[in-house]
């Protein structure tokens, strides 16, 4: 916190102004997560329009009302570098519109069980009406200082993520409502479609969407000279308003977008490329409709170099996003379809990681061995993107060469596995459970070896379970030689071995031990379903709602 903020508050929050403060919490994130009556009254806002949302979005503004960059916002700053901070002179947009003048305090406190943030209590010095906000706001223009942090701030937020519906939801709040009324975002899709991927309006201190704005759009026409034609066809960024739609139109994309400044009210725009590195990927266009000034050409240039940074993030995105896909149907098509073993059953599901992560190495394999028992893999290669994909197609095929060719136990093949390995051009790591299910006089049994993989589990016809942790040894590719067992486990009828990889059982928000008691609950609770529902229901129940990781899930059975 700067000297400035400690200085200029030297009366803020005396023990007596306590009983009229008011008080929210925020998380690491900046998001409001509790409040108290007496901040919805200051605030005139309920609890509802606080909880979930950004408090510097939401709240903190310029004292003519104006959005205020959060380089500027002296009460963020604590939440960052987890100081204690007080000062005054800060003004709050209420629920109606109006502002409030404020002296504050920030401290640090802990939110949840293991997340952070920071409590922010806060009390009136003084008030500003809409009437008078808005007489004295035309449209603030932003210093030189201002247009840099904000350009800063662009290529921090934006590059933070490869997800481009995240992307697209930071730009708008980017730009909305420090430069505009309105954001509308055109992407060009990998076809050459146009898409109109967003339709942002800022009301009542809340950012919201017109879904019936948003839709696919006509065919980019490559002779039109009207603006957003010309943007998307990365001609040039223009000032634009309705005036520009008004004569005769040269094509269906340019009466869609008349239609769009009837619909908005918008009465000034800028329209910019939005560039990629290779390509152009669509068109931003912020407009103005309420009680402000036209945008300039100084403006036009500031909204220009967004689009450029904007251009970039969306285009790693999408580069991220096709790489991912890859991955995804390669390692799709390499897990095989299950055989037909007689007297036993089998299921199997795999689930990618979600849609902003990295695709893993997992997998699952399953055959049928020259002496008439199962063969049953299942592994994760360690890493993530095509790399290792391609690391997991090459364990898996030489697994599956050496089960069929070599009559050996579990241990055996899995060593010979590990000194293949070692040998990859390629430096690989990966965790593998391998077993057989055998007969054994009349009923079966299931002999394994494990490397670094978590322990497949066990579960009766009555609901008891276990873990099969024997025969545990490191994982593939370490470069040692540790001598590896083999352990067996009798399967009595209607018994059901689950084979699963870490992305099951594992969350950054709880103990390893947790889930791994969530799956032997809930393992233990459907076993009476049939094996074609078993594995979807197992991954619904079990499955962390904050996982990361891709998940691979072999299950057998034993009919009763």
């Amino acid at each position: 916190m700067e000297d400035t903020a400690e200085s200029a508050a030297p009366r803020a929050f005396q023990l007596g102004d306590l009983a009229r403060a008011g008080t929210y919490v925020v998380d690491d994130r900046g998001r409001i997560v509790e409040v108290n009556p007496q901040a919805e009254r200051l605030l005139r806002r309920s609890a509802d329009e606080l909880l979930g949302r950004d408090a510097h979005d939401l709240l903190h503004r310029g004292e003519r009302g104006e959005p205020l960059p959060r380089s500027r916002c002296v009460m963020r700053q604590p939440l960052l570098t987890s100081d204690t901070a007080r000062g005054e002179d800060v003004w709050l947009e209420r629920g109606d519109g109006s502002l409030v003048r404020i002296a504050w305090m920030v401290t640090p406190c802990q939110v949840g069980e293991a997340g952070t943030g920071a409590l922010v209590l806060f009390h009136e010095i003084g008030s500003a009406g809409l009437g008078e906000r808005q007489r004295a706001r035309p449209a603030p223009s932003m210093s030189q200082l201002d247009r840099l942090a904000l350009l800063a701030e662009t290529t921090t937020t934006l590059t933070a993520s490869l997800d481009a519906g995240e992307t697209l939801r930071q730009l708008v709040r980017l730009v909305v409502p420090l430069l505009a009324d309105w954001a509308v975002v055109d992407l060009l899709t990998e076809e050459g479609e146009v898409s109109r991927a967003a339709v942002v309006h800022y009301e009542n201190g809340v950012l919201a969407h017109r879904d019936d704005l948003e839709r696919p759009m006509p065919p980019l026409p490559r002779e039109s000279a009207m603006p957003l034609a010309r943007a998307l066809r990365g001609v040039a960024a223009a000032l634009v308003g309705p005036k520009d739609y008004e004569g005769p139109l040269d094509s269906r994309l340019a009466a869609v977008q008349r239609e769009l400044f009837k619909a908005t009210g918008i009465r000034s725009a800028c329209t910019a490329p939005i560039r990629g590195v290779r390509e152009v990927v669509g068109a931003l266009t912020l407009g103005r409709s309420a009680q402000r000034q036209p945008y300039t050409p100084d403006d036009l240039l500031l909204v220009e170099d967004i689009a450029r940074r904007a251009g970039l993030a969306l285009d790693n995105a999408r580069l991220y996003e096709r790489q991912r896909r890859v991955a995804e149907t390669m390692q799709r098509h390499l897990l095989p379809r299950l055989p037909s073993v007689p007297g036993l059953e089998m299921g199997a599901c795999y689930v990618p990681a979600p849609r902003a992560s990295q695709v893993g190495g997992d997998w699952y394999d399953a055959f049928v061995l020259s002496d008439g028992s199962a063969g049953l893999v299942i592994g994760d290669v360690v890493g993530h993107d095509l790399d290792a994909a391609s690391g997991m197609a090459q364990v898996c095929n030489m697994l599956r060469a050496y089960a069929g060719e070599l009559e050996e136990p579990p241990s055996a093949i899995v060593d010979r596995l590990d000194q293949a390995v070692a040998r990859m051009a390629e430096p690989t790591m990966a965790t593998v459970v391998f077993g057989r299910a055998e007969r054994a006089g009349g009923g079966w049994r299931f002999r394994w070896t494990n490397a670094g993989h978590p322990p497949p589990l066990l579960v009766e016809s009555d609901g008891r379970t276990r873990f099969l942790e024997d025969a545990s040894g490191l994982l593939l590719g370490t470069g040692f030689a540790p001598p590896r067992e083999d352990a067996v486990a009798e399967l009595p009828p209607r018994s059901t071995v689950l084979l699963y990889t870490d992305g099951l059982i594992e969350s950054p928000s709880r103990p390893l031990d947790e889930g791994l008691d969530r799956l032997r609950r809930q393992a233990a609770a459907l076993t009476r379903h049939p094996l074609s529902a078993y594995c979807d229901r197992l991954l619904t129940r079990v499955r962390p709602a904050d996982n990361d990781d891709d998940v691979a899930l072999l299950t057998l059975r034993v009919p009763g």
